[in-house]
């Protein structure tokens, strides 16, 4: 169930099959169940033009290796409005994928999963656990544009926690990023 914010801490996550731009990873349709891991997935909604997503890929591939050291899968999706924004077109996303993106990276062409999710920002992470609920939403630090500028590791935190069978201490935070490019 989904409130005025989307999934929070504590929800159940949608389930979803999309289409992936990075299909040597994941195969050429993707689901929740199938890009789980046994002890749960990030799912990131990001897209290829942010700067705060430009700005943290280096940390986002190191969180989805963190992501797969704690046997968790990682996916990435792109539900940007590909008309108003081109640069988040199909064969753009296939383009950055093929750069050496080690996650799958799935396009949300009817933005539904991103209105499920209630999705904001871009990057915007969704801690799931093993059942497929939301233990942790938000940022992953606190400068996502600059990495030296960085005080906090949020995600990070919230990967290791899960991953070793602790409490998330910050279950919530609000992204910083890019809002999600709605469809007219």
């Amino acid at each position: 169930m989904s409130g005025p914010r989307g999934i929070e801490p504590g929800d159940q996550a949608p389930e979803f099959e999309l289409p992936n731009a990075n299909p040597s990873v994941g195969g050429e349709m993707v689901t929740l169940s199938t890009a789980s891991g046994s002890s749960g997935i990030v799912v990131l909604f990001t897209c290829n033009h942010c700067p705060y997503v430009v700005g943290s890929e280096s940390r986002i591939e190191e969180m989805a290796a963190k992501a797969r050291k704690h046997k968790m899968g990682f996916v990435g999706i792109n539900s940007n409005d590909p008309i108003m924004y081109e640069s988040d077109n199909w064969e753009s996303m296939v383009k950055r994928a093929g750069k050496g993106m080690s996650y799958s990276y799935l396009h949300d062409e009817s933005q539904e999963i991103a209105h499920s999710y209630g999705a904001e920002r871009t990057p915007e992470f969704y801690l799931l656990d093993a059942f497929g609920k939301v233990v942790y939403r938000g940022r992953l630090d606190d400068s996502p544009r600059d990495p030296s500028q960085a005080t906090t590791s949020e995600l990070s935190d919230a990967i290791e926690a899960l991953g070793t069978c602790k409490e998330i201490t910050t279950p919530r935070t609000d992204s910083i990023g890019c809002s999600v490019k709605w469809k007219q």
